[in-house]
């Protein structure tokens, strides 16, 4: 039977993976939450979207102190991805009629991002040494602070686009504000040094998480008891794993995860939760109780 220590538990497991390893809680947290702690996916994703926001916003924070956000790149990426998760939650409860019908678009969706992530994770060294020859090829001296305004609004349209798609998936799985954020911007902008990119990523991530988080609040698709017990666990576990993060294993830790994700993905995708079959309660058979005369 399921206790609020297990909650807490949970929470502490993500917290200290993302303190060792800097991946994303969403992409561990949903998972963990449907495949073992059997919370259904509607909540999960919900909860998890609001945890995430309140995880990533003390994040945010220090990358603001440190000048490390652009902000243009913010607001473009807001501009589309606020919208279409907002148009995704209007969707999902007009048009499908509640959460026992999506259940199933949410889990494959779920499936998918997390299969994604997974390869990231695991081929996160070849990314990046992808990422540093096309930055080599074309870096040249760093962008002045003008020269990054030209490039930006050069490119607001891709980044409006990637908005809209980060909006729509992260509304409906709580997973990939982070990762394919990340990846994306530095195609856009290779001559954006790293912090500055993982800096926006994360500030766009409070944005978007929040959002799309009431949004699934709403609905009623956040049990807020979850969520306190989640942020009780994982917030010192954070804070922990990130002590740790320098004595161990850190490129191993995160093969495993990565591993792990694309099979919970993949069993996602084969085996999505779907709506339970109604309660039939039998019939009770009457009983006729005599009358005194």
């Amino acid at each position: 039977m399921l206790t609020d220590f297990h909650f807490i538990l949970a929470g502490a497991l993500v917290g200290f993976c993302v303190g060792v390893t800097g991946v994303g809680g969403g992409s561990l947290m949903t998972p963990i939450l449907i495949s073992f702690l059997k919370i259904e996916p509607h909540i999960a994703i919900g909860t998890d979207l609001l945890y995430a926001a309140i995880s990533k916003f003390c994040g945010s924070l220090v990358h603001a102190k440190k000048l490390n956000i652009v902000w243009p790149i913010v607001f473009w990426l807001a501009l589309g991805s606020i919208p279409a998760s907002l148009a995704t939650t209007w969707a999902l409860d007009h048009f499908m009629g509640g959460a026992k019908e999506y259940k199933k678009l949410l889990t494959i969706v779920l499936g998918g991002m997390l299969i994604l992530t997974g390869a990231s994770i695991v081929f996160r060294t070849r990314i990046e040494a992808f990422f540093n020859r096309h930055q080599h090829d074309v870096a040249g001296e760093a962008l002045t602070a003008d020269e990054h305004s030209e490039v930006i609004i050069k490119h607001k349209a891709w980044i409006l686009l990637m908005g809209v798609v980060l909006g729509i998936f992260v509304t409906l799985s709580s997973v990939g504000a982070g990762a394919f954020g990340i990846m994306a911007l530095v195609l856009l902008f290779p001559r954006l040094p790293m912090i500055r990119i993982i800096g926006s990523d994360v500030a766009h991530a409070v944005l978007l998480t929040l959002v799309a988080g009431l949004g699934h609040l709403k609905s009623g698709n956040v049990d807020m008891h979850l969520l306190g017990f989640l942020l009780i666990g994982s917030i010192p576990a954070i804070i922990v794993g990130t002590l740790l993060s320098s004595h161990l294993p850190e490129r191993a830790i995160r093969r495993v995860l990565g591993v792990t994700l694309m099979l919970l993905g993949t069993n996602f995708i084969v085996n999505p939760v779907k709506e339970k079959p109604p309660v039939v309660i039998p019939p009770t058979s009457a009983v006729i109780v005599p009358t005194k005369n």
